[in-house]
Order: structure tokens, then sequence, then C-alpha cells
């Protein structure tokens, strides 16, 4: 019968000596990897927009950093005319890269779980009320509905590779979920690197991971939807979570004495018009977070709350307007996030 085995007599013998030393050397190497990690800050213009990213590690990664956005930009970017998008949108390649698809099927998934208020082929619609490559007179309904014939996901199709359009008027735009990927690509850059502690922002769309630089949660603030203004209406914490918000408070203009904001609703073809001011979405990655919170500025402050109930898995902080207040509805359990 075998006894217990004799750990004190392994410990001292040759094979115990190896065994500590080479823990020793790891437990060594980890710290010294650990204590070498600098906070690092980098920003540029990328998508139209500009990004802030802190994080922290042992060099920087600016150069790293700038190939997973370009390679976002270079797929699915609507302005760079070489990106494949722009080839798909423009009939001279239908072929498809590998981030293309990946967004594409997020986008078909988001868009039947949103009963289309989401949806990547409202390009030639938001052209024609003005806020794409045009500016022009307000289309007529005619237009509007001729335009209509050309949106919907029934109306393309991923083969394999390949993008099948039923009609090749049909364009794509992936700028409501793009900026998010964006995102998500450079937060996976950073996990297959180790990198354990980092803040990742992109025009407003927003990853977190670990701790800030002080040690502390990191915190992200809400702004009031009040065109011309940048004050903060709340701040939150924002933990190993994405964060992206929607408004029709920036981008809009009047004319005949009529507001038109951007957000288009591809269903009716027409800009929304509704209380809803901005919605800020929290979701595991900012693509998905990006796209509902997209979809929630066309569905309202009451469709909202329906794809909520079926969706646990987001959270939402709306603000909308009643009698000429602004209001906040938030998911429940979200207000412990709160700071202030």
């Amino acid at each position: 019968m075998i006894g217990p085995f004799p750990l004190g007599k392994f410990w001292h013998s040759k094979w115990g000596v190896v065994l500590f030393l080479a823990l020793a050397i790891a437990t060594i190497f980890i710290l010294r990897k650990s204590n070498s990690a600098v906070p690092q800050y980098d920003e540029g213009p990328i998508f139209g927009t500009v990004y802030h990213i802190k994080y922290k590690y042992e060099r920087n990664l600016n150069k790293e950093i700038l190939a997973e956005l370009n390679r976002v930009d270079n797929s699915m970017s609507f302005f760079n005319p070489t990106s494949t998008i722009s080839k798909i949108n423009a009939g001279t390649d239908s072929k498809t890269d590998e981030l293309f698809r990946e967004v594409f099927s997020l986008a078909k998934n988001i868009s039947k779980e949103t009963n289309g208020a989401f949806d990547i082929t409202v390009a030639p619609l938001v052209n024609a009320w003005g806020f794409g490559f045009k500016t022009q007179q307000l289309p007529t309904k005619s237009q509007v509905d001729s335009l209509r014939s050309l949106v919907g996901f029934s109306k393309v199709n991923l083969d394999g590779t390949t993008v099948k359009k039923t009609d090749p008027r049909v364009m794509l735009d992936c700028g409501a979920i793009a900026k998010g990927f964006g995102v998500d690509c450079v937060a996976r850059l950073f996990d297959r690197l180790g990198i354990r502690d980092y803040m990742i922002e992109i025009g407003g769309e927003v990853r977190t991971h670990g701790k800030n630089f002080e040690g502390k949660q990191w915190t992200i603030g809400i702004q009031r939807p009040v065109a011309g203004e940048d004050e903060v209406l709340s701040v939150m914490h924002l933990q190993e979570k994405a964060l992206a918000t929607s408004g029709n408070y920036r981008n809009f203009y009047v004319k005949n004495g009529r507001r038109y904001a951007h957000t288009i609703d591809p269903r009716t073809g027409y800009p929304v018009q509704h209380s809803l001011l901005s919605a800020s979405i929290i979701a595991s990655d900012c693509a998905t977070a990006d796209a509902y919170a997209t979809s929630f500025m066309v569905l309202g402050l009451d469709g909202a709350k329906e794809v909520l109930s079926k969706h646990p898995e987001l959270k939402a902080y709306l603000i909308y307007e009643q009698n000429g207040k602004l209001q906040v509805w938030m998911s429940p359990g979200l207000e412990k996030n709160i700071v202030e």
C-alpha cells in the first residue's frame, strides 16, 4: 500500500529545487511585466470623428491601433472610395472581407430584433433628406415612395463571401455601427496583448476594462441633449462594458419652419418625429450598443422599452422631452451605476 506522498522530501530533492526555481522565475517575470505597464494615451482623427484611447502597457501602441482602425475604414467607410462597402455600392466589386461579413450579420440580426428599425440599406433615403452625400430640396412623397423600394434587408443578401443585391441601386451604409465596431476591434487587440486596463472612445462610443489610471472605476458622462451645449447631465460607472449614444439634437436642419432630424425611419422613409432626444445603450460589445442606440432613436421611447423588455442583457439611459422639460428613463438596476 502506498501512503501519502512525502512533500517535504520532494521539495528537498533535485526536482523540487528545479520546480521551485521555475516558479520563482515565472513569478518575477509576471511582476516585472505588470510593473512595466505604464499609462499610455492616444488620440487622432478616424471615421470622420476623433478617437481617444487610454491604456496601460509597456510601450505605446499607436501604430497597431491605427492599423486596426484603418482595417475597419477600408472595409466599411461610406466615404472611402476604395473601401469594400464603397465598391459594393458602386457595383465595381461584390466581394466582401471578414470584418464586413461580421458587421453585416450583426446588423441583419439587430434589424430583425427591432422590426426593421435598424437597417444598413437606408442610405438612399438618408441622401434624399440631405444627410449623406447630397443636399437638395425636400423630397416629394413620390420620391420617398420610390426610394423605399430600395430599402430593406430583403433587398440584399450575403452569399458566402459575396453580396447580392436585388437592384444595383441598393446602397449600404454601416455608419450607425462602424464606430462601435472600431472600438471593439481595438479592444480585441488589447485583449490579445493581455492589457487589463483600458478605455477606448471613438466619437462618443466607449468601451472599458479594468481600472483607470488612478486605480478606480472608469466613469463616463452622458451629455444633456441640447444643441450647442456640452453640459454633462449624468455621470455613470462603466465596468467591463461598452456604451454608445445616439441623438437627434446635433445633426438636424430647419426648413419651412419645420425641424428635420438626421435619423430616418427606414420603414416609413421619413425623419423621425417623437419625444426621445437621446439613447445611451450599455452592452457587452460596442457594435451592438451602437446599433441599438440608433434603433431606439427610430423606435421612440415606447418602442425602445418594448425591445428592452425582450433583451435583459441591454441597459438603457433614455432622455426624452415631456411638457417642455427633459426627463430620464433608465433600465432597472442601472441607477446603481450613476455617480452624479
